[in-house]
């Protein structure tokens, strides 16, 4: 699958904010945003604040939303387009297409420290879907469907050190974590209100309804 292969780092300074895309770098002092906080370029530290237009406005929120699920143009346009069909507030729907992917979900549930690392377990197939694995991370995850790590994978260190720092995530009420089973489920479909955003999702509504 294709992927962005720009530097994590310089993805955050270009929008301005902690995309929080290289877990616990983006906690530590050495975070690049802190120490450089512009715009990335030989310019960045020169540019002077200029007034953004609507469309630059617009612009900014849908690529940190891009950024954020680490989707390219095509596949993010896809959702809003199949959201633009349904019925309802489409902002609404164009989240949930987003939030209920399977790698989103490995990494609201903890089992991954980023959303690149929930995407990579699920590629190598180390991730079940009601005792069944699923190497797709786009997989639309529907209500009440056992999310789970795969039991011969459970050894592996990289698995091992994700679950020692488990109890440390704010699991979503959206989605239900059994600690001893190593397994969690989407017990409701996800409401706008109840995530945390760092982009407004209404922006992006408007900029592909030009």
């Amino acid at each position: 699958m294709a992927r962005s292969l720009d530097p994590k780092c310089k993805q955050c300074r270009r929008e301005g904010v902690k995309l929080f895309l290289k877990a616990d770098k983006c906690f530590s002092p050495s975070c690049p945003l802190i120490k450089r906080n512009y715009a990335p370029g030989a310019h960045g530290a020169g540019k002077t604040f200029r007034r953004m237009s609507p469309y630059g406005r617009q612009l900014r929120e849908k690529q940190k939303a891009k950024r954020t699920y680490r989707l390219l143009e095509r596949q993010f346009k896809n959702y809003y387009l199949k959201a633009l069909k349904q019925t309802g507030d489409t902002s609404e729907n164009f989240l949930r297409f987003l939030e209920t992917r399977l790698d989103n979900i490995v990494f609201r549930l903890g089992l991954a420290v980023s959303r690149d690392a929930s995407r990579q377990l699920v590629n190598h197939g180390h991730v079940m879907v009601n005792g069944k694995k699923i190497t797709i991370p786009s997989y639309q995850v529907k209500v009440g469907e056992a999310i789970s790590i795969k039991k011969s994978s459970l050894a592996s260190p990289t698995i091992q050190e994700n679950l020692a720092n488990i109890k440390k995530v704010e699991v979503p009420g959206w989605l239900n974590l059994d600690l001893e089973k190593v397994s969690g489920q989407m017990v409701t479909p996800p409401k706008k209100d109840q995530l945390s955003l760092l982009f407004d999702p209404a922006q992006i509504i408007e900029f592909y309804s030009r």
